[in-house]
C-alpha cells in the first residue's frame, strides 16, 4: 500500500513519544510506501486536489530518523490511504484543509479521519451528544449564566471551545476568586462562547485517554496524572503519563458511542474520561500511542494500522 501522512513538519516531531512516527514505523515495517505532506502543500487546480509529497524511508536512527526522496506533486486519489494527523490550531486553515480533503475524497481519495466528521466534531462541545456520560456542562458566552453555574456546583473549571493541551484552563473554586475576571477573559466580553463543567475530584487519579480504533477500545488507557498544584493532567501541561488497564466505565463509554463515531468517518478517536465522565471527544490528531505501547507491550499503532489497511481496501 501507498500511505500517505498529513501531518506537521517532520523536524519537530520527537520521535520516542510521537503517534504518527509510530503510525509511520508500523506501517514501514509492513513493507507500505510511507509519505508525508504538510497541509501547505495541496492543491486544487483545475478540479484536482494534489499535493507535493515526498516518500520517506525510516533509518532506525534517533536524530537523522528518516531518509527523503525527491518531492512530486501527485493527486491525492494516487495513494491507498491519507493519514489527516495535523495537529491543532483548529483556525480557517485547517478547515480549508478539510474542504480539499474533501474534494479529494470524492475523487477517489480514502482519508482517515474523515475531513467532513474532524470539521463537524469540535473536541470540546461533541460531549453534548452524549450528555448521560458527562459532569454537569455548560456552553455559553453570557457570563450571567457562567456566574449562576458556579454559584449552583461551587467548584467548577472553565474553558475555551478551541484550546489544545491544556491551555487557556481555569479552575474557581467554591469562593469565586478570580470568577469574574477568568468569565471575562475566556469569553472576550461575551463575545466568545466557552464551556463550563463541574470540576470532577477524580482527576487526581488522572485524566484517562481511551484510544478507540474503528470503534473498539484499546484495552490499555492513559492516565494524564496532574503533578504539584497543577489542576490539568494535559502531557503538555506537566502531567505524568501512566498507562493502566482500561475501566469497566471506560470501556462502557467506549463501546457505546465508539461505534457510532466510528460509522460516522472517525476511524481512531482519544475520549478523554475523568472518573466516571466523558470530558473531550479528539478527532484531529489523537496521542498517546508510545507511551501505552512502551509501559504495556500492547502495540497501539499494529492495531491502528490492521484497521487502515482493512478500510482502504473496503469498496466505496
Amino acid at each position: 500500500m501507498k500511505i500517505a501522512f498529513l501531518a506537521d513538519p517532520l523536524s519537530t516531531f520527537k520521535i520516542y513519544k510521537d503517534s504518527t512516527f509510530a503510525m509511520m514505523r508500523e506501517a514501514a515495517k509492513r513493507g507500505h510506501a510511507v509519505y508525508a505532506f504538510e497541509q501547505r502543500d495541496m492543491v486544487l487546480e483545475e478540479g484536482v486536489v494534489s499535493a507535493v509529497v515526498t516518500r520517506i524511508h525510516l533509518t532506525g536512527e534517533t536524530d537523522a530518523w528518516y531518509r527523503a526522496d525527491r518531492p512530486e506533486s501527485v493527486r491525492l486519489s494516487f495513494f491507498d490511504a491519507v493519514i489527516e494527523r495535523k495537529d491543532p490550531p483548529f483556525d480557517m486553515e485547517y478547515v480549508y484543509g478539510t474542504y480539499l480533503l474533501e474534494l479529494a475524497e470524492r475523487q477517489g481519495a480514502r482519508v482517515f479521519n474523515r475531513p467532513g466528521a474532524i470539521r463537524d466534531h469540535n473536541e470540546k462541545l461533541t460531549i453534548g451528544q452524549f450528555s448521560q456520560y458527562t459532569s454537569p456542562t455548560l456552553v455559553t458566552s453570557s457570563a450571567a449564566r457562567l456566574r449562576a453555574f458556579h454559584e449552583k456546583h461551587g467548584d467548577v473549571i472553565f474553558k475555551p471551545l478551541d484550546g489544545m493541551g491544556g491551555a487557556g484552563i481555569f479552575r474557581v473554586k467554591d469562593d469565586g476568586m478570580n470568577l469574574g475576571s477568568v468569565i471575562e477573559s475566556l469569553t472576550a466580553n461575551g463575545r466568545h462562547t466557552i464551556m463550563a463543567q463541574k470540576y470532577i475530584p477524580a482527576i487526581k487519579q488522572g485524566d484517562k485517554r481511551v484510544l478507540v480504533i474503528d470503534g473498539k477500545p484499546v484495552p490499555f488507557t492513559l492516565a494524564r496524572i496532574p503533578q504539584g498544584n497543577e489542576v490539568r493532567g494535559n502531557l503538555a501541561a506537566g502531567g505524568l503519563g501512566v498507562a493502566q488497564p482500561i475501566t469497566a466505565r471506560e470501556r462502557e463509554i467506549a463501546e457505546a458511542i465508539g461505534p457510532e463515531l466510528a460509522a460516522r468517518g472517525l476511524l481512531l478517536v482519544g475520549l478523554d474520561v475523568i472518573g466516571d465522565f466523558l470530558t473531550e471527544v479528539n478527532v484531529t490528531s489523537p496521542t498517546c500511542f508510545q507511551e501505552i505501547t512502551d509501559q504495556t507491550g500492547f502495540d497501539v499503532a499494529a492495531m491502528f494500522i490492521d484497521a487502515v489497511e482493512l478500510k482502504a481496501t473496503e469498496k466505496h
